[in-house]
């Protein structure tokens, strides 16, 4: 049982009830998705958000290297148009337009549309569905490319969102989709990314399965090192064939045991060892009297804790780059939020990194901790102490 990983407390909502859904994935013996129940409305997790996707640097230079190399590869000028489902804050779109290319935002949080908005990016507040992506392709035209970061996972009705995607992208044109690798998220015991915003958990063939439910053919995929492994996959209206790279990584998704049910069996052993390994170091960590602090307030993070059952009494509190979390609690564990600044007056002996994705960025700017002795706790996908 655990709260929505982005439903942050204030700290006059502390005393008040909090609601737990059950995380329990479970695979489809037909068809080999594997899904979480959508136990929340997706209306009820995105209209309103706390995920800002700005604060990574590490994640704007990935987004404008896919821009710059989307713009080069399919010839985009002042002619074409991009259009982003769950644009955010702007992080991608920016790109595009320093570059002089139209563009379009589709974003279902309002709050983060806004902010989208004062960068100079045209943004619709929607849930993308058939009809809404032939609503914003009426007014805005179809476009020549049509990308979606970490959104196809979050998706209760994956053929209405895709068929909404097929309204968007004209018929030669292009989509992409970013989203985890379910193959990676075993092999690393990612687990903690699984959380209720993330309906599905894909490999590359049921996202081949789940494209085809709405009129898109996969035609190439790349992988990413993003999120831990992530997948980018290219779509089209029309079928081509399958791209050498897409057909490799089929074959590996098999050997791994990926195309039958039974290939999905053991990973909750592997669960529990992360689990454990992170309990014995932070409670060997409090009988010695060190002091254990976090950095990040990612979804991910809240999964790992309320899994783990962490509280205050383990790690003091936690910092985030987003001024949206300062002053916040997190969901279940109600360990406090400030900024990243209070690390360096504290001085504590550990910090617990809880968006490990970003370890290459996080590793430099938390440099300055070994200033005095501290050490960073990379919790996945084994326990790291440095």
């Amino acid at each position: 049982m655990s709260p929505l990983c982005e439903s942050f407390l204030a700290a006059d909502k502390l005393d008040e009830r909090e609601s737990f859904y059950p995380l329990h994935v479970r695979v489809c013996p037909s068809c080999l998705l594997v899904q979480l129940p959508a136990y929340v409305a997706g209306e009820d997790i995105f209209s309103d958000y706390a995920y800002f996707s700005s604060y990574s640097d590490s994640w704007v230079a990935h987004a404008k290297n896919y821009a710059d190399s989307m713009a080069e590869t399919l010839g985009l000028d002042e002619n074409s148009l991009v259009t982003e489902v769950a644009s955010n804050d702007g992080y991608l779109l920016q790109h595009f337009v320093a570059r002089g290319i139209p563009v379009v935002g589709v974003e279902p949080a309002a709050n983060v549309a806004e902010v989208a908005r004062a960068k100079g990016i045209r943004t619709e507040v929607e849930f993308l569905g058939p009809e809404t992506g032939a609503a914003v392709a009426a007014k805005h035209g179809r476009a020549d490319l049509v990308c979606g970061n970490n959104v196809y996972a979050h998706i209760p009705d994956i053929t209405g969102f895709t068929k909404g995607l097929a309204a968007l992208v004209k018929e030669t044109g292009l989509v992409t989709l970013e989203f985890p690798h379910l193959l990676r998220l075993i092999e690393r015991r990612q687990y903690d990314t699984i959380y209720h915003e993330h309906y599905q958990y894909y490999t590359l063939l049921t996202a081949q399965r789940a494209l085809a439910s709405g009129g898109l053919h996969l035609v190439d995929v790349e992988e990413l090192d993003t999120h831990g492994g992530s997948l980018r996959v290219h779509a089209r209206l029309t079928e081509q064939p399958l791209s050498q790279r897409a057909q490799d990584l089929l074959a590996r998704e098999a050997e791994a045991g990926l195309h039958d049910v039974a290939g999905h069996k053991g990973f909750a052993a592997e669960v529990d060892k992360v689990k454990f390994d992170l309990l014995d170091f932070l409670i060997t960590a409090r009988r010695e009297g060190k002091t254990v602090v976090g950095y990040g307030a990612p979804g991910k993070g809240n999964t790992l804790l309320n899994q783990c059952g962490i509280r205050e009494d383990l790690l003091a509190y936690t910092v985030d780059r987003s001024p949206h979390k300062h002053g916040k609690f997190l969901p279940g564990t109600h360990i406090p939020i400030f900024a990243p600044d209070r690390i360096e007056k504290d001085r504590p002996d550990y910090v617990l990194v809880l968006p490990w994705n970003l370890k290459i960025e996080l590793d430099a700017q938390l440099a300055y901790v070994r200033d005095w002795g501290g050490k960073l706790v990379y919790p996945i996908p084994t326990l790291e102490v440095s």
